[in-house]
């Protein structure tokens, strides 16, 4: 299955949740496109399953097999399974660019990793899915300070919340990682759950 590409505000009402972040067009229309989309539809447990997945999945960017690789890794894990899935989807290189601020969107995220603008413990990475540890350290290239991206990012620093796990430190914007994050660090309106349930069948 390819990566999905389209419209994203779409997907956002599709599955009602904010899946860019300070998304207006969703904010105005917060219910499902369509001619019957703000009808009330009786949602089946498996539709609230199924929903909660693809609303994670569409969240971080991930396509089907992969989070089912996620979710089976999940499992073996001594934690509960939704906590430990979503531990996963939070280190991800191209969420930790986002988290620390460095990226309007997850999107955009994906997109500097792919360029090759960082290097994690001093190492030219360019993998979005590449998996940060504790202790790593994430540096933008040399090369790349002074573009466009990473000027807008010093100029909004502090405008979103950066999460206790990780710091930003300095003006080349130096990214700790300090823990992997709890789940309660992690705010992302889902039921992880249902994910489990959905999965468990």
């Amino acid at each position: 299955m390819a990566r999905y590409t389209g419209p994203i505000t779409r997907k956002s009402r599709r599955l009602r949740i904010d899946l860019v972040g300070g998304d207006q067009a969703f904010e105005k229309r917060p219910y499902p496109p369509g001619q019957h989309g703000r009808a009330r539809i009786k949602e089946s447990e498996y539709l609230l399953q199924l929903q909660e997945k693809q609303k994670a999945r569409f969240t971080y960017g991930v396509m089907e097999k992969q989070f089912r690789r996620y979710y089976e890794e999940a499992v073996r894990q001594p934690g509960k399974t939704g906590e430990e899935l979503l531990k996963i989807l939070e280190s991800r290189l191209d969420n930790v660019i986002y988290r620390a601020g460095l990226a309007r969107t997850r999107r955009m995220a994906r997109q500097l990793v792919s360029h090759g603008h960082f290097s994690v413990n001093g190492v030219h990475v360019n993998v979005p899915s590449y998996r940060v540890s504790q202790y790593d350290i994430i540096d933008i290239r040399d090369k790349s300070l002074d573009t466009v991206p990473f000027q807008i990012a010093r100029e909004t620093v502090g405008d979103r919340p950066i999460p206790s796990w990780l710091q930003v430190v300095g003006e080349h914007q130096r990214i700790l990682i300090h823990q992997l994050p709890e789940r309660v660090q992690i705010e992302v309106p889902l039921i992880e759950q249902l994910i489990v349930e959905y999965y468990s069948k």
